[in-house]
């Protein structure tokens, strides 16, 4: 029998089989007013779960693809951009601004550290900038980034703030025009619950400013040519009309939902599996500060390459981990629980990563980090 695989990466992740059944009816054309009418529904459903009354657009792309379409239509060559950095994917901001010709200050923070706001204020002070580039949930050492703090310093400021937020939109709150999120990027692969191909993007008054003086070559990414489609509740180029279908039958189930039992659920699965990773004497990457509702990490025991572990647990077991990315390869790994995943899933995984350590030789007590994981979810939330 071909092995069953059980999700528990940062992307892609499951597809609940609502989204599977509405990506698997028979295809509509992207110039029809059955396509108009889905695209509709998913700009008002967007809209809530941004938090934003202005125009969302949907890219056919992947979620780097709306980070660039970002850059493109709000950065210049030569304007000066504050990046910050805190793992994997700031870094990819950052170079996204470099290629299209600004000058980049990256502001590193230490991976497996969050963007201390002070010192973003600090470095505003010796501005002018254009920009600061920031990552709300930084995957690669599960951090979350503080973005409503972040926000308030880019208003005071006067500089546009750019979001990535292609791994916690759906999963962790965030309110676009409350919090001064000037353009917020996201993407269908993670705690939206549909497969790789969406990039979805808001976009402020005070960047669609910006957006006319830009000057950067674009063609497909441009915000421009997506806002004047939109008008019709149409696309500038064909897109991927089956997963327009399956995100609206994804959103529909996080707002039945209700996003903060949404956001409540995550929490309560990040807090079971730090609290099972302690149990089983492992060190967590991410401090509980800052630690990520979507996705947690830990170091691999001394002497054990993190990747073997990952491997033997997805061979025996078919359960796939996550890796370390850059300078964390082979040290850490890492268990996301966003999106459609349930207590079952979690509980799962543990046990397989019990079963993992165990063949490794690492000293394991079977169903400690079980237990641990099991009283945070019978205890500490009704909704779960």
């Amino acid at each position: 029998m071909a092995q069953k695989i059980r999700l528990m990466i940062p992307g892609p992740t499951p597809v609940p089989p609502a989204v599977t059944a509405a990506m698997a009816q028979p295809l509509i054309g992207h110039r029809t007013q059955e396509f108009a009418a889905l695209h509709a529904r998913l700009e008002k459903k967007l809209q809530q779960v941004f938090g934003t009354e202005h125009e969302v657009y949907i890219l056919t792309s992947s979620g780097t693809g709306g980070m660039e379409a970002a850059v493109a239509n709000t950065i210049n060559p030569g304007d000066r951009v504050l990046a910050l950095v805190t793992g994997k994917f700031g870094e990819r901001f950052a170079e996204l601004a470099q290629v299209y010709g600004a000058e980049v200050e990256a502001l590193e923070f230490g991976w497996g550290n969050p963007v201390d706001p002070g010192v973003v204020e600090d470095r505003l002070k010796r501005g002018p900038y254009k920009a600061v580039l920031a990552t709300h949930n930084e995957t690669s050492t599960t951090v979350a980034n503080d973005i409503r703090a972040i926000g308030e310093l880019t208003r005071r400021y006067e500089v546009l703030l750019l979001v990535d937020a292609v791994s916690s939109l759906g999963g962790m709150e965030i309110q676009a025009d409350a919090w001064g999120v000037d353009v917020l990027v996201t993407a269908s692969q993670k705690a939206l619950m549909v497969p790789p191909g969406l990039a979805m993007i808001s976009v402020s008054p005070r960047a669609w400013e910006a957006a006319k003086d830009a000057r950067a070559p674009r063609y497909y990414f441009s915000l421009p040519a997506a806002k004047k489609s939109l008008a019709k509740y149409n696309t500038p180029y064909t897109p991927a009309v089956s997963l327009f279908a399956g995100l609206d039958v994804a959103l529909e189930m996080i707002l039945s939902e209700g996003l903060e039992k949404v956001y409540r659920r995550h929490r309560t699965y990040s807090r079971a599996v730090r609290e099972a990773l302690k149990a089983l004497g492992l060190k967590l990457l991410a401090p509980e500060t800052c630690a990520s509702p979507v996705v947690t990490g830990a170091w691999a025991p001394e002497g054990l390459d993190a990747d073997d572990l990952r491997r033997r647990i997805l061979r025996e077991y078919g359960v796939l981990l996550a890796g370390g990315q850059a300078q964390l390869k082979g040290r850490i790994f890492r268990i996301a629980h966003m999106g459609y995943v349930d207590a079952v899933d979690v509980l799962g995984a543990i046990a397989a990563l019990e079963m993992g350590l165990y063949q490794t030789g690492f000293p394991v007590t079977f169903g400690a980090g079980v237990a641990a994981a099991q009283a945070v979810l019978a205890g500490g939330n009704a909704d779960v």
